[in-house]
């Protein structure tokens, strides 16, 4: 029976594309157990669920990446057996994964076309590209500068350009991967409103998505999955935030609800004055930066994408060289030592890119879990104590209530969401005098966030100062003490406690008349925190 038959008059065109009943294990691990969904032509469907759910490998499946062990899948109603991305390709399918395949050496035209470029006479016609490129953009409502580097332009800019290029190679069924996950708000909105306009226009949107809120504004239906076996579809005039939440974690258990407790701010901790720097193509993206941060306390950094909270997060753990300015963490000069010299001396750290930064994803879960300076604790006479090695391990992973199968497993293996939980249980485990978290929750489920968020709290609690990088703004006024705003690298402003979303939001854009006027740091810690600008 159709999944979406109860719903039949709400969706008049036929399926898509059709899942029935698929299963697929890795080993002892069962991704998918009885997973069935239906996308509908000119819809958007929306699927959810917690982290190791079964979600991206549902969608590898439906793609050709990876073949499932039973079940069907049907296109139009057909049944077919896709041996690569290839098949899928035929059938007008196209993924976009969260990692994109753009070039940064190229330009967007050059990106577009990569693999397709029309030729003239034996020559790459860059005139019809052009053509193509605009007639594709036109049609979606997209406004792209296709001269600009892919390098030079911003993440979701690539994410347009991508999307474009399935189009125009006949896809007319997109499949995005949590496509927002590294999107500032604005820009989300954005994405989801040409993912609306894509489904208007006949084409058929699946998208996988943490974020419940942009669930209910951009799907038609929505299929949660939990433990690789779906529930019922859902159409978005029946779901709710609080029945989505209920359904990917278990029925019985409600939405995790944020207690907004201020810290106890006691000595200063960290102070940084003047921080200048410039990104890896010599364009200055901090100027001036001056920032202090007490023990006790969560300082929030907001900031549009691209305004220079990635360069200060890096500048202030040492992957980022400093041009002026200077760095002190109680009391010690810490300007120009190395990152192993800054952790030692006291500095945790949480990179955005757990992938490539925060993780060696081809060791095991156990090598990860205590890959810090204070491996150096684990040794006796320059050799690993295993006991100590196994007791650490066993700490981090209950700490973090991390789900995984063997600790020898490749920590590859895990959820994105349990990778960031081994991350950031390693982290605290060191007691960190300052621990920087820089997009903490990036492709975290609700319960993770929950987890996630109760974690940052108890270190701050404990007396660490937690530097929080973030471009979603609920986790900013959710966790923050005191947060600095930035705007072209500059600090534009700081808000204390509980600060009002419409001021923090004209401080980021750079249109606050408070910008010219920036509260100090020490004024923030002194004053009775009302949210308005300083």
């Amino acid at each position: 029976m159709n999944q979406l038959a109860a719903a039949a008059g709400e969706f008049p065109s036929p399926p898509r594309i059709e899942a029935r009943r698929i299963a697929r294990s890795f080993g002892p691990v069962r991704a998918n157990r009885d997973v069935s969904l239906t996308a509908h032509r000119g819809t958007v469907l929306a699927v959810i669920g917690e982290n190791g759910a079964g979600k991206s490998t549902l969608m590898k499946m439906l793609y050709g990446l990876d073949r499932p062990d039973s079940g069907e899948i049907l296109v139009d109603g057909v049944p077919v057996s896709f041996g690569s991305p290839r098949d899928a390709i035929r059938h007008g399918i196209g993924l976009v994964q969260q990692e994109l395949a753009i070039v940064p050496e190229l330009t967007l035209l050059e990106n577009l076309v990569l693999g397709h470029e029309p030729l003239r006479a034996g020559s790459i016609d860059w005139a019809a590209a052009r053509r193509e490129a605009e007639v594709l953009a036109d049609a979606v409502g997209a406004e792209i500068d296709w001269d600009l580097l892919a390098a030079h332009t911003p993440i979701a800019i690539q994410q347009q350009v991508e999307i474009l290029r399935l189009i125009g190679r006949g896809a007319d069924l997109l499949i995005l991967d949590e496509p927002t996950a590294v999107l500032a708000p604005a820009q989300a909105i954005q994405l989801l409103d040409l993912l609306r306009r894509l489904a208007d226009d006949g084409k058929t949107v699946i998208f996988i998505s943490h974020k419940l809120g942009e669930v209910m504004r951009a799907a038609d239906a929505i299929t949660v999955l939990r433990s690789g076996v779906t529930e019922p579809p859902i159409q978005r005039a029946d779901a709710s935030v609080e029945l989505l939440a209920s359904l990917i974690m278990g029925g019985d258990e409600q939405l995790p609800q944020e207690q907004s407790r201020a810290g106890v701010p006691g000595e200063v901790v960290l102070e940084c004055r003047g921080l200048s720097a410039r990104d890896d193509r010599g364009v200055a993206r901090l100027e001036d930066v001056d920032l202090t941060v007490r023990a006790g306390e969560i300082l929030g950094i907001a900031a549009v994408s691209g305004n220079g909270q990635d360069e200060l997060a890096e500048a202030l753990i040492g992957l980022r060289r400093i041009e002026h300015g200077s760095i002190v963490l109680r009391g010690t000069e810490l300007t120009k030592p190395s990152v192993r010299a800054r952790r030692e001396a006291g500095f945790g750290y949480v990179s955005a890119d757990r992938k490539h930064e925060g993780l060696a994803l081809e060791l095991s879960i156990a090598e990860n879990s205590v890959a810090t300076p204070g491996l150096s604790r684990l040794a006796k006479f320059g050799w690993l104590v295993p006991a100590r090695v196994r007791q650490a391990v066993s700490d981090v992973l209950t700490a973090g209530a991390v789900r995984y199968g063997s600790e020898k497993d490749a920590i590859a293996s895990l959820s994105g969401g349990n990778q960031q939980r081994v991350v950031i249980a390693r982290e605290l485990r060191e007691r960190p005098s300052v621990l920087i978290a820089s997009q903490p929750t990036r492709g975290v489920d609700i319960r993770g966030i929950g987890f996630i968020h109760e974690q940052l709290r108890a270190a701050r609690d404990a007396g660490s100062a937690v530097v929080l990088f973030s471009e979603e703004l609920d986790e900013i006024q959710a966790l923050a003490d005191r947060v600095l705003v930035l705007h072209q690298g500059r600090v534009a402003g700081e808000l204390g406690r509980n600060a009002d979303r419409v001021a923090l939001g004209k401080l980021m854009l750079g249109t606050a008349d408070a910008a010219a006027h920036p509260q100090s740091s020490s004024e923030a810690s002194a004053s009775e925190s009302t949210g308005e600008v300083r």
